[in-house]
């Protein structure tokens, strides 16, 4: 009897969830469309070249095994991957040997180039005197490398697409990479740590970062000296196009037009394109259709809010580089009462390590909390549901993985029972959210710990008490 697709497919992911982060498992899994079964011939949908890519190098091994143990031993896999609407979805078939020794053999992605009307490439007719291309600054912060930039689950995508670019520009599959994401996530880092990884790999490739409101500065200045010629010139002479907040350009009608005309020869050169925004192309008002079109031919990738443990990671590396000693204790405090802009959180860590310098003080919690309480203004803060259950755990004096197994000893359901309680209470996170990260749980089982929590506060005088005590390290 033959098998149906999407059967076959939901075995696979049965056993792919299992096996997976959630997060992961959301992100690149959950948008795949099984679309048919030929024999032994699986065939899927994935939304863009990057996940192709990105399945082919991080799950290949998960994907063959899973994928055999429903179709056999010669189980084939094929990936249609969608370019622009599915009319024109390109499949591309991998191979999985039969030989357990044999390496798998990925096809390579030759995607072809988008061009607007299937024009040819012109030659740029304009010289600028004088100009030579080794001799252009690429204006690149040498800072801010991928060394230095913390990776994490709210990042990855971000990062891992970055970094592919910089090995070989203008020959992926994201061609523009647009990165998006709130003020002080690291747009402008990972933007420069491209460039950097690119000039240190092609000393002689031309890389260029440019602020949009500096590029708008530039533009306004050759129109009134009647050269816009040559600055149109100068930019299609660039071999990775660094443009950070390109929603500057909102509203501002003759400079979209000119960076249309550069975005499109430079794409059609092969050469790339890294844009910065604080939002999604389709979230950008005051924008061109045709603009905002092209900023989605490549990849777009968000920068989410650090977790509690990125953001201890970019703490402690920043203390080891300046050769600084603190207490895992302080970078914890810190970590928890600045949430949501890691620029914030080094500003903080400056600001901690100044005020001990000059004041001849002991870095010490106290400290901390003064100095935190005038940076963040004394407002409402608040915490992670990471760091909730850290404090709940450090004070029972047991592991974090332990509220995360499917033990019944008491004091394991009365610890996440009480991470449960103040999640609920201290965080915005929904009950689905805080089930999910606190042990694997559904939203009925928060709601009975947040029962079970306030009715053994009211019988139990020892228990009130070790909710005192956790309320009040977590509020310090």
């Amino acid at each position: 009897m033959s098998k149906d697709h999407h059967l076959v497919w939901d075995n696979c992911l049965s056993v792919i969830k299992d096996n997976v982060p959630s997060i992961s498992f959301k992100t690149w899994f959950e948008p795949v469309v099984p679309v048919s079964l030929d024999r032994d011939v699986l065939t899927i949908q994935v939304p863009s070249p990057f996940f192709y890519e990105y399945l082919e190098e991080q799950y290949i091994d998960l994907l063959r095994k899973t994928l055999r143990k429903e179709l056999g031993s010669g189980a084939k896999l094929e990936y249609v991957v969608v370019m622009g609407n599915q009319n024109n979805a390109q499949p591309y078939t991998v191979k999985y040997p039969t030989n357990n020794n044999s390496k798998i053999q990925n096809k390579p992605l030759n995607l072809p180039l988008k061009t607007e009307g299937n024009k040819p490439t012109i030659k740029n007719p304009f010289v600028i005197p004088g100009i030579q291309k080794l001799h252009i600054d690429p204006q690149l912060k040498l800072d801010n490398t991928f060394d230095n930039f913390v990776e994490g689950e709210c990042n990855r995508l971000a990062r891992s697409a970055g970094y592919a670019v910089s090995q070989n520009p203008g020959g992926t599959a994201f061609n523009p990479l647009m990165i998006y994401g709130n003020s002080g996530l690291g747009k402008t880092h990972l933007a420069h740590a491209i460039g950097i990884e690119v000039k240190e790999r092609f000393p002689d490739k031309v890389v260029l970062y440019v602020n949009a409101n500096k590029f708008q500065t530039q533009f306004t200045e050759a129109t009134r000296n009647n050269n816009r010629n040559d600055f149109l010139n100068f930019y299609q002479m660039i071999d990775v196009l660094i443009l950070d907040d390109v929603h500057e350009f909102a509203g501002k009608e003759k400079t979209q037009e000119t960076f249309f005309h550069i975005f499109n020869h430079l794409h059609q050169s092969g050469k790339q394109l890294i844009l910065t925004s604080d939002k999604p192309p389709i979230e950008l008002k005051g924008m061109e259709q045709r603009l905002l079109s092209r900023f989605k031919w490549g990849l777009t990738a968000d920068l989410q809010v650090p977790s509690f443990e990125t953001r201890m990671e970019i703490l402690r590396r920043k203390t080891y580089k300046d050769g600084i000693v603190i207490s895992d204790e302080v970078l914890e405090y810190i970590a928890s009462h600045i949430t949501n802009n890691v620029r914030e959180l080094e500003g903080a860590l400056v600001s901690l390590l100044a005020q001990s310098t000059l004041n001849r003080k002991e870095i010490t919690i106290e400290l901390a909390s003064e100095m935190i309480n005038k940076l963040v203004k004394n407002q409402v803060r608040e915490l992670s549901v990471d760091y909730i259950t850290k404090v709940v755990c450090d004070y029972f004096k047991m592991p974090t993985d332990s509220l995360q197994t499917k033990t019944r000893k008491r004091e394991v359901v009365q610890a996440r029972q009480l991470a449960m309680y103040f999640s609920k209470n201290l965080t915005k996170s929904s009950l689905a959210a805080i089930g999910s990260q606190i042990g694997n749980k559904d939203h009925a089982t928060v709601l009975h710990a947040c029962k079970t929590v306030n009715n053994l506060k009211e019988t139990d005088k020892n228990f009130r008490q070790f909710v005192d005590e956790i309320e009040k390290k977590l509020k310090m």
